[in-house]
Order: C-alpha cells, then sequence, then structure tokens
C-alpha cells in the first residue's frame, strides 16, 4: 500500500498520542519528584542546575549517534529496549538518595530519550497521509501538555502524603507506554531499506538546505534569548509587581493553557500554509507579548499576554514538526529531527547559564523587555533570509513526504519531537520522551 494514497492510521495515532501523555506526566512527576527531593535534603541551587543540565545536555551531545539509529534501526526493537532499560533506569532512582547517583542516573535517563525522541518523530510522517500531519502532530502535542500539566500537582500531593519513592516507581512503570507503542503501533520503521532510502540517508545534510538551516538556527538564537524567562519571571512576577504564590502559578498556567488551545487549532492548518515564514512569524507573535509584559504595571495583566504567547508556541511546535518533516528526506528524518533538538537543547542550556548571573546585576523588568525584543528582533529578521533562500533552492529540495516508499501494512513508520520550551521553543528537559 502506498503511503501517499493509503488511509492514515488514526489508531497508530491516537495510541502514539496516549502513550505520549503517560510518559510525559511520568517524566514531569519524576522532575518534580527530584527537585523536591534535592531541596528536602538541603541540596541547594547547584545541585538542582546539575539535575537540569544532565537532564539536557546528551540530547544535544548524543544527536548524531541517535538520529543515524533512527534512520538505520528497526524502530520497534529501539522503542522496546529503550523503554526497559530507561524503566530499570527510574526503578534504580526511587531508591538512591546521593546528589551524585541521582544526577547520573538522570543522565541516564536523557540518553535513552536523546534515542527514542528522533526514533518516534520519524514514525508519524508515514503513520498519516501528508495533508493529515498537521493534525497528528497537534493531537499528540496536547497529549504531552496534559500530562505535564497533571504532573506537577500531581507530584507535589504524593510526595507530601507518602513520599519520593512511589511517584518515581510510577514514572519506571510509565515508561511502559513507550514499550506498548513500540508493540502495539502497527506503522514501523525501517526492516528494510531500499537502495534509493540509503542513498537519501547517505547524502542528506541540514546544513545543505539554507531554509532549513536557517529556521533551526533562528528557532535556537531565540530560544538562548527567551528561554532564560523561566528564569526572570519569577524575580519580575513576584519581586517587581509584587504578586502573590497563587498569581504566579496562574500566569504560568495560562501559557500553557494557550499552547493547548495552539496546538488544536494549528493542528488544523492546511498543509500548504505551513511554511517557514509562517513558522516565524508564529516566534515573533509568542515573543510579542513577553515584550509587550514587561511594560505592564500588574501580573493580572500578563494572563491574557501569556495565553496569546502560549497560542503561538502551540502553533511553532506544530509548524516545527511538519517543515522538518517536509523538508527532509523520509529515510534521513531521523537525523533531521536529532539535529532540531540538539539545536534547541544547546540553546535552552546557554539561556539557563546566562539568566542565573544577569538577575544579579540588572532589573528583571529590563531583562524580560530584552529577552521579548531580541526574540521578536531575531524572528523578524530572519523571515526575508528565509523567503530569499527559499526562492533561489526552489525545486532541489525533496520533499519528505514524497520520498517515502511503499511499505506494507504491518510495517510503516511514528511520532513527534520536543516540545518548545515555555516560554517558547522545544525542550520538556527530562520530562519529555516523544
Amino acid at each position: 500500500m502506498s503511503f501517499t494514497s493509503g488511509d492514515s492510521r488514526w489508531s497508530d495515532v491516537y495510541l502514539v498520542a496516549g502513550s505520549r501523555g503517560v510518559s510525559v506526566c511520568g517524566d514531569f512527576l519524576a522532575a518534580t519528584t527530584l527537585a523536591l527531593v534535592l531541596q528536602q535534603t538541603g541540596h541547594g541551587g547547584l545541585a538542582v542546575s546539575g539535575l537540569l543540565i544532565a537532564a539536557s545536555l546528551p540530547l544535544a551531545l548524543l544527536a548524531p549517534i541517535a538520529g543515524r539509529i533512527a534512520d538505520r534501526a528497526d524502530s520497534r526493537t529501539v522503542l522496546v529496549l529503550a523503554g526497559l532499560a530507561q524503566c530499570l533506569v527510574c526503578a534504580v532512582l526511587a531508591f538512591v538518595r546521593n546528589p551524585i547517583a541521582i544526577i547520573g542516573l538522570v543522565a541516564l535517563l536523557a540518553c535513552g530519550l536523546a534515542i527514542t525522541q528522533p526514533t518516534l518523530s520519524a514514525l508519524i510522517p508515514r503513520m498519516v497521509r501528508p495533508e493529515d500531519l498537521a493534525r497528528a502532530s497537534g493531537l499528540t502535542q496536547t497529549a504531552g501538555i496534559v500530562g505535564a500539566l497533571i504532573a506537577p500537582a500531581l507530584a507535589g500531593i504524593l510526595v507530601g502524603q507518602s513520599g519520593s519513592r512511589l511517584p518515581l516507581l510510577l514514572d519506571a512503570m510509565s515508561y511502559l507506554a513507550l514499550i506498548v507503542a513500540g508493540l502495539a503501533v502497527r506503522t514501523r520503521r525501517h526492516p528494510a531499506r531500499t537502495d534509493q532510502e540509503q542513498t537519501q540517508d547517505q547524502a542528506f545534510r541540514v546544513r545543505d538546505d539554507r531554509v532549513l538551516a536557517v529556521m533551526i538556527g533562528s528557532l535556537a538564537a531565540v530560544i538562548a534569548g527567551v528561554n532564560a524567562i523561566n528564569v526572570f519571571d519569577v524575580f519580575f512576577i513576584r519581586g517587581t509587581l509584587h504578586a502573590s504564590t497563587t498569581v504566579y502559578g496562574i500566569v504560568g498556567a495560562s501559557w500553557a493553557a494557550g499552547m493547548l488551545l495552539g496546538s488544536a487549532a494549528f493542528g488544523r492548518f492546511p498543509p500548504r500554509k505551513i511554511t517557514v515564514p509562517a513558522l516565524l512569524a508564529l516566534v515573533a507573535g509568542s515573543c510579542a507579548p513577553i515584550l509587550a509584559g514587561a511594560a505592564v504595571g500588574s501580573a493580572g495583566w500578563l494572563i491574557p499576554l501569556w495565553l496569546l504567547g502560549g497560542v503561538c508556541n502551540g502553533g511553532i511546535n506544530v509548524f516545527v514538526f511538519v517543515i522538518v518533516a517536509d523538508r527532509a528526506p523520509a529515510a534521513a528524518h531521523g537525523r533531521a529531527f536529532a539535529v532540531m533538538t540538539a539545536a534547541v537543547q544547546t540553546a535552552s542550556l546557554l539561556g539557563l547559564l546566562v539568566a542565573g548571573p544577569l538577575v544579579d546585576h540588572f532589573d528583571p523588568r529590563l531583562l524580560v523587555a530584552a529577552a521579548g525584543a531580541l526574540g521578536l528582533g531575531t524572528a523578524l529578521a530572519a523571515i526575508p533570509i528565509v523567503t530569499r533562500a527559499d526562492k533561489s533552492t526552489a525545486g532541489s529540495v525533496q520533499p519528505g513526504f514524497e520520498s517515502s516508499t511503499p511499505v506494507s501494512a504491518p510495517r510503516c513508520d511514528a511520532s513527534h519531537p520536543d516540545q518548545l520550551p515555555m516560554p517558547v521553543a522545544v525542550a520538556e528537559g527530562i520530562a519529555s520522551r516523544s
């Protein structure tokens, strides 16, 4: 059955979306629990920072290897073996209290994520028809966001009632969702590879597609600046605007609520309108509310602004996935998504590393304004660049959909990249498996 002429496998999409929601919830459950463990046992910001770095750095460092595994190994084997390994590591985490051991085990979990993430991301383009890809991406995005919203509150309740062991064991069990996805999803990659696929895989390099390279570079630059908001906002909202902890929580939740709306709305966008300039316009749209938010006198005004930014952020996640899947050859989808993840994770880390010292020397309002302005300016400046590059390379890029080869019924392809970190970008750190 030809991929382009067959029906979309929505049962596979729903299965992957459900497993994504469960696994992301488990990851955020573990992330929140481990942060509480380190804080309650008297370890300071250095330990928590080490935890965050351990959860992110492997995704950047292992991208070249992970991309090749995703493109050359059987997806079912990768998902099942990686899921079993991560389940075991997380079960051990439930019984460890030494901060160095915790950080080391979290790094091992991230190594598994670095491999499974591009494997899952490379499957969905063959799971559905090209015109359904945005909708499928939106469904998996939404499932992940719901899981991420549930987890922190659940972690707080479980840690308060029963300690840290139970939520960590629940996270270990949540990796079973990844194993189920590997075994039960009919879509599968790659039991066999044609000569055409091998040639596409070996020849593909992201930097050869100037539009894709500029898009990834622009996103990375925006993420590096705007991800620092995750450090600035608590000082801005609680200190400068004198908001209560309740209002601070509502402001943060409004961005996530916007992402839910954005994933659902932009998941229905027609493929012909999902372009790199449109993506960059959404990036600008997510940064503009941050810049405007720096001028408010009351935290209440941030709620609608953050909601708008979140809507654009949800659209960004959908657009990034569709564009990468479309521009990269199908045989190299795993490597393309791995490169995207590596750029995002590296930029996120740089943003967090720079943010800490800046808070100690500059006014939070100024820092929020600078981050929003940097993201907005970068996105707007990149639009004419990619527009010119797209015109100059028109017809020279082989779309990933058209390069997909026919596959037999039970063995096709399936899932999703990391999600842009709030406010703006793609990364859920320890808490994103698919």
